[in-house]
This record gives C-alpha cells, sequence and structure tokens, in this order.
C-alpha cells in the first residue's frame, strides 16, 4: 500500500516537474526562434536594400563607389533578379554560383508562393526574401545554416538537459517520497500492532470467561453457590477486560481528543506525599524499604488528578518489580526552572534492548509477570503520553540485576 503511495508521488511529482520544464525550455525556445528569425528577416532587407541596383556582371560582386556600406558580420547571401516568366535576368553575389544551383534555388523559393521563408538545399539553410519589381522578381537569398544548427542544437540540449533533470529530480523526489511516507508507515505499523496486541489481549480473559460459563452450564442441576469458583474467575476477567478497556480509551483520550483538560497551579509535593502515604499497606506487606526526599512547596500548573497517576503508576511498577526485602527510592527536586521527580528500585533491572521499548503500548519486559500482577504493558505508556502532555520529559535509565531509575522532568509553574 505504501509502496503503490510512494509510486503515485512520485509519478505525480514527473509529471508536474515535466510539464514545468517543458513549458520553460518551449518559452526559451520560442523566444530564441523569434529573436533569430527577427534578425535574419533584417539582415535579408538589408542585403536587399544594398543589392536594390542591377549588376551587368552576373558573375561578380562590384564594390559600389558611393559611401552606402554592406552589413557588418555579412553571411553568405546572392540575390536573383528575375523577368515576369521568371527566368533569370542578373545575379549579385561575392562568390561564383553554379548556374543550376541558382536555377534549382529561384525555383524552390517561387514555388513556396510566399514573399518570404527558408528551405534546405544540398544539405545547407537558406531564407530568402522576394519582392516584386518592374521588371519582375528580385530575390534574396541568405545562408542560415549555423543559425539553424544553433535552434537544433538547443533542442538536442534541452533534451539532455531534461532528461538528466528527470533522474536526478526522481531519485531525489524518491529519498523525499520515503522519508514523508515513513511516519505515516511508522504510525500505521503502531495502529496496527495496537489493534492486535489489545486483541490479543481481550482474546485471552473471552477464552476464559467462555470456558466458565460452560463448567457452569454443564452443571445445571447445583446451586449458584456451588459454582462460586467459577463465578469468581468469570467476575476476575471482567474486572480485567474493564481496566483494559479504561485505560485504552484513557490513553486515547489523552493522545487524541480535542477536549482541553483544565489546567491549574498545585504542590505536587503534597500530591507526591499523598501517592505515598495511600500505598503504605502496600510497601509494608510486601517488606520493602521505602526511602523518600520531597522538597516542600513545588509548585507546578497541571492536572492533579493526571500527573497523580502518573507518580502512582511508577511507584506500583516500582512495588512490583522490586525484589525481596528491596528498596524503593522517590526523590522530588527543584532544579533551576524544572521540577524533577525520580522513582528508583533495587531489582532485576530492565535489559538494554528493552529500554527503548519501555514506553510502547503493551510491552512488557517480563510477560509472565505481568500477567501474574495483571498488567497489561500501559501504564508506562499512558504517564508518557500525560508528561508530555504536559511540556514535560520522562526517561528510563537501569543497571541490569541492580536497579531501575524512572525520571520525570516538568517545567515549573510561572510566578
Amino acid at each position: 500500500m505504501f509502496k503503490q503511495l510512494r509510486n503515485k508521488f512520485l509519478i505525480l511529482n514527473l509529471v508536474i516537474i515535466s510539464v514545468m520544464m517543458l513549458f520553460a525550455f518551449s518559452s526559451i525556445y520560442f523566444i530564441t526562434y523569434n529573436d533569430v528569425y527577427k534578425n535574419i528577416d533584417i539582415e535579408l532587407h538589408k542585403i536587399s536594400e544594398f543589392n536594390r541596383r542591377p549588376k551587368e556582371n552576373p558573375k561578380e560582386f562590384e564594390p559600389k563607389i558611393n559611401n552606402e556600406q554592406p552589413p557588418e558580420e555579412r553571411s553568405i547571401s546572392f540575390v536573383l533578379i528575375t523577368d515576369g516568366n521568371g527566368n533569370i535576368i542578373n545575379s549579385t553575389s561575392i562568390f561564383e554560383m553554379d548556374k543550376e544551383f541558382l536555377e534549382t534555388a529561384k525555383n524552390t523559393a517561387l514555388s513556396k508562393n510566399l514573399s518570404s521563408g527558408k528551405f534546405k538545399l544540398d544539405g545547407y539553410y537558406w531564407a530568402y526574401l522576394l519582392t516584386t519589381n518592374d521588371i519582375g522578381n528580385k530575390i534574396t537569398f541568405l545562408d542560415i545554416t549555423s543559425r539553424q544548427d544553433i535552434l537544433i542544437n538547443l533542442i538536442y540540449t534541452f533534451l539532455v538537459v531534461a532528461f538528466v533533470m528527470l533522474i536526478v529530480i526522481f531519485f531525489i523526489s524518491r529519498y523525499f517520497a520515503n522519508k514523508a511516507i515513513q511516519p505515516i508507515k511508522e504510525a500505521f505499523d503502531k495502529q496496527t500492532q495496537f489493534i492486535a496486541d489489545a486483541s490479543h489481549e481481550l482474546k485471552t480473559p473471552l477464552a476464559v470467561i467462555n470456558t466458565n460459563v460452560d463448567l457452569v452450564l454443564s452443571n445445571d442441576n447445583t446451586t449458584i453457590g456451588s459454582q462460586s469458583k467459577w463465578l469468581n474467575y468469570i467476575k476476575s476477567e471482567v474486572e480485567r477486560m474493564s481496566k483494559l478497556t479504561n485505560d485504552l480509551l484513557y490513553l486515547t483520550k489523552i493522545n487524541y481528543s480535542d477536549i482541553k483538560m483544565i489546567y491549574t497551579n498545585f504542590s505536587l509535593s503534597e500530591t507526591v506525599e499523598n501517592v505515598i502515604l495511600t500505598m503504605e499497606a502496600v510497601i509494608f506487606e510486601n517488606n520493602i524499604n521505602l526511602q523518600y526526599d520531597i522538597e516542600p512547596n513545588l509548585i507546578i500548573t497541571g492536572n492533579n488528578e493526571q500527573l497523580k497517576q502518573v507518580v502512582m503508576i511508577l511507584l506500583d511498577n516500582a512495588l512490583k518489580y522490586t525484589n525481596i526485602k528491596g528498596k524503593v527510592n522517590i526523590s522530588l527536586k527543584k532544579s533551576h526552572n524544572k521540577i524533577t521527580l525520580s522513582v528508583s528500585n533495587t531489582g532485576k533491572g530492565i535489559p538494554k534492548e528493552s529500554i527503548d521499548k519501555i514506553f510502547d503500548r503493551f510491552y512488557c519486559v517480563d510477560k509472565s509477570r505481568s500477567r501474574d500482577s495483571g498488567g497489561y504493558g500501559l501504564g508506562l505508556a499512558i504517564a508518557k503520553a500525560i508528561v508530555e502532555q504536559h511540556g514535560g520529559n520522562i526517561s528510563v535509565s537501569s543497571i541490569l540485576n541492580e536497579s531501575t531509575t524512572f525520571m520525570v522532568e516538568l517545567p515549573i509553574a510561572s510566578q
């Protein structure tokens, strides 16, 4: 699909550029053509004026004795005087001209029935000007081979330049087309992967629900109380599905909704302290050593509930993946014009190849452990989306089999 899109883009681009080049080259050619033939016409009239008197000797050029001078840088030319019947009665040329050649040139010019024009004779291009006088006709001929060659060479030059330019433009357009399509392709691939992952995560609880429903239905003579085991399994999976769909909807709302969140100034210090208080029981039950250093009265502009959720996600992750009798450290500090939240824990750590993927939707470093803890790999994706929506940045660093640290940087509230 993307290959076809790229090819359509290339074809459209090449067609537009080809039309533009054709227009530009045609304009240049016709301007040059008109200029050349305008000069030819002027030169023909000058030659015709210069040779307005017939010479006695048709084969020799006799310079005039008066002050009239021929045009400068004059091309090869000759003039024929014919009577009313078209017979040559006089000719003027600075070169000896073959009688048969003169006759052919005269017949060619007269056969066109035009006062001026051009023709090719013996491999040379000639322009002529036909005027009528009392005797008959006066035909002025001018060799325009060199100028005609210039026009022909101009066409060949344009064709070569156009061909080379189209090749260069093709590769440049292909490069930029790939660059332009790449983000679309990546977004499409992520969307496809997202749908596939969501379908997979929903498939498992649906299969469990279906199996337990079949078990309940197969024992239709028993009481509800005796079927509580299977019903509890169904309820548990329904709750898991409900959590998954809520997280997906929330993530979609954050990323794609046009609804603007209400931002206010609030104390992030108090928010972090409240989250720690709500998690104290879990920390105590898991026999985890919690240390925290919260700088008081750090005011931030944002949505309190959203940033509270970020803190809960990071702390919950730290508690889940901390080793037995491990340590969790929470730090909230002001650094220049930013507030930095750091949540670290001891434990297995995150492999180097997983660092770049840790914030992707449905990505879990340890899938079996994530399923036991009821996670789907959406928490960090939600946390990243919220932090970025608040103009901040979230990052992770880890030392394998030692510790993992998540760091959030948020802009401080303007005074």
